[in-house]
């Protein structure tokens, strides 16, 4: 059985503190102990990722488990051309919609380092991250006047600028330790309905049809 995180626990006394000695306690209502998403490709850099010509796409698969102080991501890639190097970060915003086409709109946003990502021989990789993530990640800046602002999202960008450049990449961007990486590989999409990343599992309505996510 999986542990009820410290959130979730104090969400339910809340509930069983309101309700206690009335006619009919409400059951009470926890957030999910994990979530499992996909990631999607920059369609623009997929030959870039894949083995060989005319190779199915690559595919990249996140599962996220809940626990009491933070949370664990673990990401699992196959079908990657071998001996790639990516950097992973969580993100404030997809480039890409809810069905997949590019929003014109919409850069990253706030972007946190998290990992970097090493695809072996056999075209496959593996890497895990523990911190806070579901529903509450998020970051600050006083000295520019950023107020706290979600990272609801998972991007990962080429190590390399050199690994895109058949795929008509120049220049760099500044997504790995040194400054000097290539593009976003893959990233996620946001939910049809409330616009927010994967890493939001508890949505609720604000107001004119606008979503935020419930800490």
């Amino acid at each position: 059985m999986h542990s009820i995180s410290l959130r979730a626990r104090v969400i339910a006394g809340i509930a069983v503190a309101v309700f206690a000695g009335t006619a009919g306690v409400a059951a009470a209502s926890y957030k999910p102990q994990q979530k499992s998403f996909p990631m999607f490709p920059q369609v623009t850099f997929l030959d870039c990722m894949k083995p060989y010509a005319g190779a199915p796409t690559p595919e990249v698969t996140v599962k996220v488990r809940r626990h009491d102080l933070n949370d664990t991501a673990t990401l699992e890639l196959k079908g990657f051309k071998p001996n790639l190097d990516f950097d992973l970060f969580t993100i404030q915003h997809s480039p890409q919609t809810a069905t997949g086409t590019p929003d014109p709109n919409s850069s990253v946003g706030l972007a946190w380092y998290q990992s970097d990502i090493h695809i072996g021989s056999n075209g496959h990789g593996h890497v895990k991250i523990r911190t806070i993530l579901l529903d509450q990640i998020f970051g600050l800046d006083k000295d520019v006047a950023l107020t706290p602002t979600n990272t609801f999202h998972l991007g990962f960008w080429f190590a390399n600028p050199a690994d895109a450049a058949h795929c008509g990449f120049t220049g760099v961007t500044p997504f790995n330790g040194e400054h000097n990486a290539g593009p976003l590989a893959f990233v996620t999409r946001p939910d049809a309905t409330t616009n927010l990343g994967p890493l939001c599992t508890d949505p609720i309505s604000v107001s004119g049809g606008t979503f935020a996510c419930n800490p």
